[in-house]
């Protein structure tokens, strides 16, 4: 298990502060957060490439920070990673041969799969391109830990689905620990079980994704009457009107909204699915980020 305890990371300024997380064994945890939250840096802290501040990062209660043996089990794949002029997918294993095992024919055959040419230099690569040798590397590897930043960027959506394909299958496979950061919320609700939301330069809140889905409740409804917000004795996560139909999420459950706006004689009462993105705006909201 990864365990976070206080931590603290300042560059001009605090960036992260008082975060504690803890990020439970084989699962894939989604990192979400507005622009510039700090989730680069959070990732970096947790490959042990940043030294916090203070507080601590522990890996089954071991520091990650210049322990070489944790580092073993990790691969970082950052949003822009190191490659030279003349590097090829063929020749950047040479590289990673000397610090990590791992199958030359896992790695080719992922590069295959996602016609990748092996012998051409990556420097004129799209982004999506490099994207998917790294990712077919990290695959190949199969580390304990992966920590993936923004992973899906510039992907195409066929390139997308197999990345996801071939890491629920490696993750089944391994038990690996997968930690993704991403902009894209509705990519992440298709592939993680856990989550946590970085802003105010801390964990504001996380846990399993379907049991938080489960606290809201998404409805529409249409009156006869138009109806302010005031008007209900409910109260609202969100809520929207449009003449005389609203739209609005609260913690209650359907018989508990059916119960509570009954005098109000509903044309329509209608449960809504909530996702990860409405989660996450909801989050956020509350926090004030996006009034």
């Amino acid at each position: 298990m990864i365990q976070i305890n206080n931590l603290y990371k300042k560059y001009d300024a605090p960036v992260l502060e008082d975060l504690n997380l803890g990020i439970p064994d084989g699962s894939i945890f989604g990192l979400v957060g507005i622009n510039g939250a700090g989730k680069s840096t959070l990732l970096n802290l947790l490959s042990g490439i940043l030294k916090a501040d203070s507080g601590e990062i522990l890996f089954d209660g071991q520091p990650v920070f210049e322990n070489v043996e944790i580092k073993k089990n990790i691969f970082f794949l950052p949003d822009d990673p190191f490659y030279t002029r003349n590097t090829t997918p063929k020749n950047l294993i040479e590289v990673y041969k000397t610090f990590y095992d791992f199958s030359e024919y896992s790695y080719f055959n992922y590069l295959k799969q996602f016609s990748i040419p092996v012998e051409k230099s990556m420097f004129n690569f799209s982004k999506g391109m490099k994207r998917q040798v790294f990712i077919a590397l990290a695959l190949a590897i199969k580390p304990k830990y992966l920590f993936l930043d923004e992973a899906f960027d510039g992907l195409d959506p066929i390139a997308r689905m197999a990345l996801k394909k071939e890491l629920i299958k490696v993750q089944e496979e391994t038990n690996m620990t997968v930690v993704i950061s991403s902009h894209s919320l509705r990519e992440l609700s298709d592939i993680c079980d856990t989550f946590g939301i970085l802003d105010a330069k801390k964990i504001s809140s996380s846990g399993e994704i379907n049991k938080e889905l489960e606290k809201y409740h998404k409805y529409t409804m249409a009156f006869k009457e138009e109806f302010e917000q005031d008007n209900f004795d409910i109260e609202f996560v969100n809520f929207s009107r449009e003449k005389r139909i609203i739209t609005c999420v609260t913690e209650l459950d359907y018989d508990q909204m059916e119960k509570a706006i009954a005098k109000y004689n509903p044309v329509i009462l209608e449960e809504l699915t909530i996702d990860f993105e409405e989660l996450f705006v909801i989050e956020v909201e509350k926090r004030g980020y996006l009034k």
